[in-house]
C-alpha cells in the first residue's frame, strides 16, 4: 500500500458525506421559525375576511395580533438559529489549527519519498500491517467527516431560513400596514360599543391642566364621581394571569432605576414600531389623550378602585366612557417600519442580534389600586417567547 493510496483513502474517509441528515439544534430552530412563518401567512390571509366582517374591529385586531405574535415567534426562531450558526463558526475557528495540522501531515506524507521507508521498510508484511493500522484509523476520520458535514449542513439550513424569512416578511408588510389603517377607521365607526352613560370632558381638561405628574393625574381620575361603572368581571381573581398589552419584552421592571437614576412605579415595555396595544381585561375608558411628556395616555378602569395606565402610544382609540372587552384595541405605538424591500432583511438582522434589537418603541404600563401602585409582575404573565428580556 503506497503513501499515495493511504492519503487517498484517508481523504475519502474525511470528506465522506452521510446520506441521512441528523436532527440538529439548527433544524429544530428552523422548524419553529417555519411554524411562525405559517402563522404570519395565515394572519395576513384573513385580511380580506376582516374587511367584510360584521365587527371589523374584532376581526382586524385578530389579524394584527396574529401577525405580531407570529413575528415574535419568528424572531425567536431566527435568534436561536443564528446563535447556533455562531456556535458552529466559533467551533471551526477553535479547531482550525488542529484540522490544518492533520491535513498538513497527510499532505507531507504524500510528498515525502522517505515516508515510504517508514511505512514499509520490511516489505509486504509491514505494508499490510500499515494497512491494518489505517483501517483502525479510518472510522474515526469518517466520524469526524460526518460531524463536520453536519455542521456545514446546519449553517446552510440557517442561511436558507434567513433568506426565505426576509422575502416572506417583505411581501407581507403592506398587508398588515393596511390592517392597521383600517382598524383606526373601524374603531371610530364601531356600532357594537356599549353606549356611554356620561362624560366629563371639562372636568378632565381642568384636571389635566393642573396635573404636575402622572401620579397626580391618576389620583384625580380615581377621585372623580361618575355614573359609568367599572365592568363586573372578577379582576382580582385574574391576578397572575393577565397578558401583556403589547407584543414585546419588559425593558425595565417596577421601580428599577434607568440610566439617569429615575425610577418609575411601573413597567417599561420594548415594542416594535406601530405595534398594537390592547386591553388585557374588560375595562371602562376613564381618560385618553396627551398628558405632560408621556405622549398619548390611556387610563382604564378594570374594576372599582383599580386603574390601568398605558403611556407612550402614537394613536389612541375610543372615547371616555367606552366599555371595552378584553383584547379590544386601545392604540398603536409610534415609529415607522422600514420600506418593504428593507423590512425583511432588517428584521432578520435584528433577530440575529437578540435582546430588543428592532423594538425601538416603549410602552409604559402602570397598575394602581386606590392611591397605591402595584407591581405588574404580580398580575401579568410573560409569554416565554416574547416576555422577559432575552440576552
Amino acid at each position: 500500500m503506497t503513501p499515495r493510496l493511504i492519503l487517498t483513502l484517508a481523504l475519502s474517509a474525511l470528506f465522506w458525506v452521510s446520506p441521512v441528515q441528523a436532527v440538529t439544534p439548527a433544524n429544530q430552530a428552523v422548524a419553529e421559525a417555519e411554524g411562525a412563518a405559517a402563522q404570519l401567512r395565515q394572519a395576513i390571509g384573513k385580511l380580506a375576511e376582516a374587511v367584510t366582517a360584521d365587527d371589523q374591529v374584532t376581526a382586524l385586531t385578530e389579524v394584527i395580533w396574529g401577525y405580531e405574535q407570529g413575528l415574535a415567534a419568528l424572531r425567536e426562531g431566527l435568534r436561536q438559529a443564528s446563535a447556533r450558526e455562531n456556535e458552529l463558526h466559533n467551533r471551526f475557528e477553535a479547531e482550525r489549527s488542529r484540522l490544518a495540522g492533520v491535513l498538513g501531515a497527510m499532505t507531507a506524507l504524500q510528498q515525502s519519498p522517505e515516508s515510504s521507508l517508514l511505512l514499509h521498510p520490511a516489505g509486504a508484511v509491514a505494508n499490510a500491517r500499515a494497512g491494518m493500522i489505517l483501517s483502525d484509523v479510518t472510522p474515526g476520520l469518517r466520524a469526524e467527516a460526518e460531524r463536520l458535514q453536519d455542521d456545514l449542513d446546519e449553517i446552510a439550513t440557517v442561511r436558507a431560513l434567513q433568506s426565505a424569512a426576509a422575502d416572506m416578511l417583505g411581501s407581507g408588510l403592506a398587508s398588515v400596514q393596511e390592517a392597521r389603517r383600517l382598524l383606526a377607521s373601524a374603531v371610530t365607526d364601531r356600532s357594537t360599543m356599549p353606549v356611554r352613560f356620561a362624560e366629563a370632558p371639562e372636568e378632565l381638561q381642568v384636571l389635566r391642566d393642573a396635573a404636575q405628574s402622572l401620579d397626580d393625574f391618576a389620583d384625580g381620575i380615581g377621585g372623580m364621581e361618575t355614573d359609568i361603572g367599572a365592568p363586573m368581571d372578577d379582576f382580582e381573581g385574574a391576578q397572575g394571569s393577565l397578558p401583556l398589552p403589547v407584543v414585546g419584552s419588559v425593558l425595565r421592571p417596577y421601580d428599577e432605576p434607568d440610566a439617569a437614576g429615575v425610577t418609575r412605579p411601573g413597567w417599561v415595555i420594548a415594542a416594535a414600531p406601530a405595534a398594537l396595544v390592547t386591553t388585557p381585561w374588560p375595562a371602562t375608558i376613564r381618560y385618553r389623550g396627551p398628558l405632560l411628556d408621556y405622549g398619548n395616555v390611556m387610563i382604564l378602569e378594570p374594576a372599582r378602585d383599580y386603574l390601568l395606565i398605558f403611556a407612550g402610544m402614537s394613536q389612541v382609540f375610543g372615547e371616555v366612557g367606552d366599555v371595552l372587552a378584553a383584547g379590544d384595541p386601545v392604540g398603536l405605538m409610534g415609529g415607522s417600519e422600514a420600506p418593504a424591500q428593507e423590512f425583511g432583511a432588517q428584521f432578520v438582522a435584528n433577530a440575529a442580534q437578540g435582546a430588543d434589537a428592532g423594538r425601538t418603541e416603549t410602552l409604559y404600563l402602570e397598575l394602581r389600586k386606590d392611591r397605591e401602585t402595584l407591581d405588574p409582575a404580580d398580575w401579568f404573565v410573560l409569554n416565554p417567547v416574547v416576555g422577559a428580556q432575552q440576552d
